[in-house]
């Protein structure tokens, strides 16, 4: 089924949009869309699983203990298992659309 990643996005989001595009046992491929959103103050994932994230449009930072790393439309990185990790702000001009693969 044919779909894209910047269709479909709700005019106004009061929380992140996170939908799975595709899933088999070991391996998740989601899309999430934030809008000014960032994790609330405190807030860590610590995740079961290694993801590899794109940012497809907008901004964003993200926040790792020992670390601030800033993303722009095609920067991408892998964030292993346990990599305590935050974000710490999206654009709130634009919608920052992700694409998050978590095996």
């Amino acid at each position: 089924m044919k779909s894209n990643l910047h269709k479909n996005i709700p005019e106004t989001l009061p929380d992140e949009l996170v939908e799975i595009l595709a899933e088999k046992p070991g391996v998740r491929i989601e899309r999430i869309v934030s809008d000014g959103h960032a994790s609330p103050a405190g807030f860590w994932y610590d995740q079961e699983q290694d993801e590899w994230v794109l940012l497809v449009s907008g901004s964003a930072v993200l926040e790792f203990e020992n670390e601030t790393v800033a993303l722009n439309p095609g920067d991408h990185l892998s964030i292993p298992a346990h990599r305590r990790h935050r974000v710490a702000a999206t654009s709130s001009t634009e919608k920052t659309i992700w694409l998050a693969v978590f095996y």
